[in-house]
């Protein structure tokens, strides 16, 4: 609530507390831990609103992307979001061990181990929800999602804000990882 996601999906702090409920019961009741993100799926909040309410030191995140462009980063097949308003991520991270790597290369490499790339929404829920990571550890390539020209969406640090940006498949970054998590959740997959 605190982070404005209310004012974005243009709805009361109650009606959007109401829609996440189910998934905030579900989780008192499971033994998930405490390493998760809770991430409103677009329908819920725009993508391209959110990286304005990002913010590292009072610098508001920004984008050079106009809206079309941003909407046009989908999930890719098998990374769709759980049904629901809202689903959690586990264990995300900003991909620090894939870093300096091709986002194709990457992506084979987080298959092998075993891990789910992160998609748009949920790197932009890292960006919202835990901007410090974006100094603590890295900027990252969200390779769950892809546009039709074929481009990554990125979060990192640029002009001291977050930036939301975009990379193609075959080039490499030394500051960027390849963001993962170990598992999505939504409401209907806790029972």
């Amino acid at each position: 609530m605190a982070l404005g996601y209310p004012d974005v999906a243009d709805m009361s702090a109650g009606a959007f507390r109401a829609l996440a409920r189910p998934l905030i019961r579900a989780l008192e009741d499971s033994d998930l831990g405490a390493d998760i993100l809770l991430i409103p799926t677009r329908e819920l909040v725009s993508p391209e609103s959110l990286i304005a309410r990002t913010s590292i030191n009072r610098m508001a995140g920004f984008t050079t992307m106009p809206p079309r462009d941003i909407a046009s980063f989908l999930p890719q097949d098998g990374f769709e979001p759980p049904e629901g308003p809202f689903y959690l991520v586990l264990e995300p991270h900003t991909g620090t061990c894939y870093i300096n790597r091709e986002p194709d290369v990457a992506r084979k490499l987080i298959d092998s181990d075993e891990r789910l790339p992160l998609t748009l929404e949920e790197g932009l829920a890292i960006a919202t929800q835990h901007p410090e990571w974006l100094l603590e550890k890295n900027g990252f390539n969200l390779l769950g999602s892809r546009s039709a020209d074929g481009r990554v969406p990125s979060i990192w640090m640029s002009q001291n804000a977050p930036r939301l940006g975009a990379v193609w498949p075959n080039s490499r970054h030394t500051w960027l990882g390849n963001a993962y998590c170990v598992a999505r959740r939504g409401v209907s997959l806790f029972r």
